[in-house]
Parts: structure tokens; sequence; C-alpha cells
């Protein structure tokens, strides 16, 4: 099934979850990509205490948060992840990862966040 992300979430909206278009993938192989691409800042559990974390302000995003993460919809994390923090109107420090990690692994990713 493809997925195009077009409207609300995409851009700087509301990331609020009525707006959730399901872009979750798999979320075993999500938890391969979050140790390589995330965990560094996030922390290998999301808490946001990688080694990183403490070098960064703002501190990168708690997801293991449920009330915060279950707040955001997929739309709005497929956003974040591919085209980074700047972009969605958070922090510049959050690398985009959209050139280097495909859109199903992208979708792995939610999938994994939502898991913790």
């Amino acid at each position: 099934m493809a997925w195009l992300l077009l409207g609300s979430g995409c851009g700087g909206e509301s990331p609020r979850r009525a707006q959730v278009q399901d872009l979750r993938g798999d979320a075993d192989a999500g938890a391969q990509l979050y140790a390589t691409y995330c965990a560094s800042c996030h922390g290998a559990g999301g808490k946001a205490d990688g080694p990183v974390a403490a070098t960064l302000e703002p501190r990168p995003a708690n997801h293991t948060d449920a009330a915060y993460i279950g707040s955001l919809s997929d739309e709005y994390l497929y956003g974040v992840i591919s085209r980074g923090g700047a972009a969605m109107g958070k922090s510049p420090l959050m690398a985009p990862w959209g050139g280097v990690v495909n859109e199903e692994g992208i979708r792995d990713l939610i999938a994994f966040i939502r898991k913790l």
C-alpha cells in the first residue's frame, strides 16, 4: 500500500491525533533503526537519555511519555523523522533522516516509538 502525505500533519500544522493516517510499520525492524539512528540522543529505551542528550538544548523528546507521544499523529512523527525538527517547528537539532532512512524504515520507526 502506498502512502501519500498531503494536507494536515505534513507541515508545521497541529500534530493532534485527530489527523491520524496510520503510517506504522514493523516495530521490530524499527527497533534496529532506532538503535542505529535515534538512541544516541533519545536513548536506547527512548527516555531522552542517550549519550548526546545532555549536550542538547532543548533536550530530545522522551518517547516513553505516553501522553505526549499519544497526542502526536503518525503523519506528524513521519514529518519530524523525515524532514527534521526545524521543518516541523521543533528543534533544528533533530536531524532530517528522510535522506538516510527510506519510507518503510520511517514507518517502522513510528511503530517502534508507539511501542515504547
